[in-house]
């Protein structure tokens, strides 16, 4: 697909048109288990289901997708159904008795996969959240507060019981918890007054912005010592471009509700910096981990170019340009654009692709499966669309 670069209103209707037309009924079509309830998420290229396996971060995001395009694009009772569908599943089968969230299910909700960290209990507090502002119904507004005070229970240990790690021998702390509850504070923060969400966000910003982020290098690392000092180990120099960038448009969006400038324009720098440093100058795309001093990732799939690395990247630009009027997001955006829409749409089959190698050939050509689901395809589109269309009305 050969990409011209059109102007705001073109790019609109590219990002809304195929949200609609294409993302949405692709999931629609394949992913709803009518048998047994939930969605499937294993996908080959063509939508045929090649594994039953249930997760529940999927099945949760999911859940919330269709609630939010309901709540926020229309309000289509087949959305709302759809998110139904996905939403009693989880009730009947997704935690313990603990009240904590298994990892994954059989296809009949026989668990697979113990409870044992708490990003499926985040993405349940997502769903739950965003469906009970789609219904109104107590019972879902009260299980995603339930969920949430867990998570803040365990925030922590996050892994309890599961955890490998030696702690007195070497303490770390990851980026992916308070960059997510970054999003979820804002998600959940219309549902109860019981929780200090300001104090909530103030600890959140704190840690994204300052305790991972290192001055000597100038770049937000992926692990740091629970002071937020370096760790010259492979952990501690670990770099997620993707995870930052993501990061970046949560912070964005916090920076535009206590209309922080100042934190605004952070955010857009550090998207910056987090995309020029990850940038694959060769092949073009952003690499998924690289180590901060050079050496050897620990991670063999370094160099892989990923969906959501880059569909994320589009968000916080366009986000970063539509709040600052910073030309280094335009031309960023317009250059990762050509990137993703070049590589990832599959022109045949609907969807999208989620794994090249650094060529940017494709690497696997299923749409979805363990890691990817409805989701970061979805999202995007729908919150890039939501900005191009405020971009549009001042052409």
């Amino acid at each position: 697909m050969s990409v011209i670069f059109p102007n705001w209103r073109d790019l609109y209707s590219l990002y809304n048109n195929t949200l609609i037309e294409n993302i949405i009924p692709f999931w629609e079509k394949n992913s709803l288990d009518y048998a047994d309830g939930g969605y499937f998420t294993c996908l080959l290229r063509d939508g045929t289901v090649f594994d039953t396996d249930k997760f529940i971060w999927l099945q949760a995001r999911e859940v919330w997708m269709f609630s939010k395009l309901y709540n926020e694009w229309e309000p289509k009772s087949t959305w709302l159904n759809t998110a139904l569908h996905g939403a009693e599943f989880l009730e009947k089968y997704g935690r313990n008795e603990e009240g904590d969230w298994y990892f994954s299910l059989r296809k009949d909700g026989k668990p697979l996969v113990a409870a044992y960290n708490i990003f499926s209990d985040c993405f349940a507090v997502m769903a739950f959240a965003q469906l009970a502002k789609a219904t109104g119904n107590e019972r879902f507004s009260k299980l995603a507060v339930q969920t949430f005070e867990r998570i803040l229970e365990r925030q922590h240990h996050p892994k309890g019981k599961f955890s490998k790690v030696i702690p007195e021998n070497r303490a770390l702390k990851n980026f992916a918890l308070p960059m997510i509850l970054c999003n979820l504070s804002l998600e959940l923060e219309q549902l109860s007054d019981k929780f200090d969400i300001e104090s909530l966000i103030d600890v959140c910003v704190k840690e994204v912005m300052v305790d991972f982020y290192n001055e000597e290098f100038d770049i937000t690392l992926e692990n740091v010592s629970p002071d937020g000092s370096f760790s010259d180990t492979f952990e501690g120099r670990c770099v997620n471009p993707g995870h930052v960038i993501e990061s970046m448009w949560f912070i964005m969006d916090i920076a535009e509700r206590r209309q922080d400038k100042n934190l605004m324009q952070r955010a857009v720098d550090r998207t910056i910096r987090s995309l020029s440093y990850g940038w694959d100058e060769k092949y073009g795309g952003i690499f998924y981990f690289l180590d901060v001093k050079n050496y050897p990732p620990q991670q063999l799939e370094w160099d892989q170019k990923l969906w959501w690395v880059h569909l994320e990247t589009l968000i916080a630009l366009l986000k970063g340009y539509h709040h600052t009027g910073d030309t280094r997001c335009k031309e960023w955006f317009l250059k990762v654009h050509e990137y993703t829409w070049n590589h990832f749409p599959d022109a045949e089959h609907g969807e999208w692709y989620g794994y090249l190698n650094r060529q940017g050939e494709v690497l696997l050509p299923l749409k979805g499966g363990k890691w990817k689901g409805c989701f970061h395809v979805p999202r995007a589109l729908f919150q890039c669309s939501k900005i191009l269309e405020k971009l549009s009305s001042h052409e």
